[in-house]
């Protein structure tokens, strides 16, 4: 089994596709080969009728830490990213999408919940949002749909400061949808996600294009936007001290 295989897990049962992160060595850290893989499970999942909603997941101590900073560094730049071509998917996938986020969610781990429908966190799970303390910027569409969901203050606090907040703030903050018992925290987003399942399927589907309508160009290009500066912070001394910084455990 390839390593994209083994650590992202690919289950399709009840009309419910399963994306599971399984690189547990790495905290579920993300390389280029993982968001790949997710982007070939979210383009499949599309295509197939079969496939009524998409289930995010992970272990119930750890959702992702985030990018694999390493991978992200030695990666082929003459190519676009497969993370971005992942999140301009994620964000005009038709089917519904579901989180189940418990652990630690850092980066991708929290902007990601931001593309998903219904999101439910574990209670004690702690979410960190660390661009600025790496040198670089939001990722994901964060700086246009954090202030859309919790208002500019908030989300300056997440985003500026990056410090770790917790599941009752993720809540709070709309986030988040609910917050469950860590080790309860799967079973509660997939017996949501079979409710979706069960709906009828092109008033579901409908639904979802009408509330995501109005924001999807604005989150595209937000996106690249977004991107653009993020690759130019990755080159940028400052960057550059931050991450030697980092991989010496001094950070």
């Amino acid at each position: 089994m390839s390593d994209p295989q083994k650590h992202i897990l690919i289950e399709q049962q009840e009309g419910i596709l399963t994306i599971r992160f399984n690189r547990t060595e790495k905290k579920n850290a993300l390389t280029t080969a993982m968001y790949a893989a997710i982007l070939d499970a979210l383009i499949a999942a599309d295509q197939d009728d079969s496939v009524k909603v998409i289930l995010f997941a992970a272990q119930p101590d750890m959702f992702t830490a985030g990018n694999d900073l390493k991978d992200f560094l030695t990666r082929d730049t003459s190519e676009e990213p497969a993370a971005i071509k992942m999140l301009r998917q994620l964000a005009v996938q038709k089917k519904p999408i579901v989180a189940a986020a418990s652990g630690i969610a850092v980066g991708i781990g929290v902007t990601l919940l931001l593309h998903c429908d219904l999101v439910y966190v574990g209670e004690n799970t702690r979410l960190r949002l660390p661009f600025v303390n790496l040198a670089v910027v939001p990722e994901a569409a964060s700086s246009l749909l954090l202030p859309d969901i919790m208002g500019r203050q908030r989300a300056s606090e997440l985003l500026m400061l990056g410090d770790f907040f917790d599941a009752r703030r993720a809540h709070e903050y709309g986030i988040a949808n609910a917050v469950i018992a860590n080790e309860e925290v799967f079973d509660f987003a997939l017996a949501k996600a079979k409710e979706l399942a069960a709906k009828p399927r092109e008033a579901l589907l409908l639904t979802k294009q009408l509330i995501t309508r109005n924001r999807r160009s604005d989150v595209q290009q937000r996106i690249d936007d977004e991107a653009i500066v993020f690759a130019e912070r990755m080159v940028s001394e400052e960057a550059r001290q931050v991450m030697a910084a980092f991989f010496s455990g001094k950070s």
